[in-house]
């Protein structure tokens, strides 16, 4: 894609290219936890505490939830529900900021429709977008709380595909930050820009980004 497609596309990832560091503090899902079983009014040890917390669902957590007789699925939206709610809560509160050069989404916007497409919950990063200011976004696309949201987390491509489909668009460039990242935009048809930030600079990448960049600002001067 070049500057003279005027009807073009930029999607960007959020945590890790937008807001500074990768992911949210492993207390968010934490705290979380005590939300749910204090919902459903249960005491677990710590062994069963620990596996409840676990962000993944895998058969840890299914099998902790089994032995305190809640059902997993359900018990995971649940839990997954507060951490929504507890991720937008901190991140409206700036514990982890913008980027510095955020700012040269504007440019961006003179040129290309702009996306966010994000791992993270859509309640965060709506209130990312919202209490920001981010107004340069046409769409905004984070996932559901759930088993199902969880599995359509990149590299699936499923929330990359939705925002094309909003945008009435079959091509554009998706930056993001690490290897899911690059695996999502190849699986949705589109190209990938990879930023480099303190957290990869060294990192290897199995997939080759169509452009590397060290800035935001940088990627308006490459696409």
């Amino acid at each position: 894609m070049t500057a003279a497609d005027a009807d073009g596309v930029v999607l960007f990832d959020m945590d890790g290219v937008l807001v500074r560091g990768r992911s949210s503090d492993p207390v968010v899902h934490e705290r979380a936890l005590d939300d749910a079983l204090a919902e459903y009014g249960l005491a677990v040890d710590e062994a069963r505490r620990d596996a409840l917390a676990d962000y993944a669902y895998g058969k840890r957590f299914a099998d902790a939830c089994r032995t305190v007789g809640v059902d997993p699925v359900t018990f995971y939206a649940v839990r997954e529900t507060y951490s929504a709610r507890r991720t937008a809560d901190r991140l409206r509160a700036e514990v982890r900021g913008l980027h510095d050069n955020v700012g040269a989404l504007d440019r961006l916007a003179d040129r290309y429709r702009l996306g966010v497409v994000s791992n993270n919950y859509h309640r965060a990063v709506t209130a990312v977008v919202e209490h920001h200011g981010l107004d340069a976004f046409s769409v905004v696309r984070g996932r559901t709380p759930g088993l199902q949201g969880y599995r359509r987390r990149k590299p699936s491509p499923h929330y990359l595909s939705r925002a094309l489909d909003a945008l009435g668009a079959d091509d554009g460039v998706y930056v993001g930050d690490r290897e899911t990242d690059l695996l999502a935009a190849d699986r949705a048809g589109i190209d990938a820009a990879l930023v480099r930030r303190d957290h990869n600079a060294d990192a290897t990448m199995a997939s080759t980004p169509t452009y590397e960049v060290d800035s935001l600002s940088e990627l308006c001067d490459v696409l």
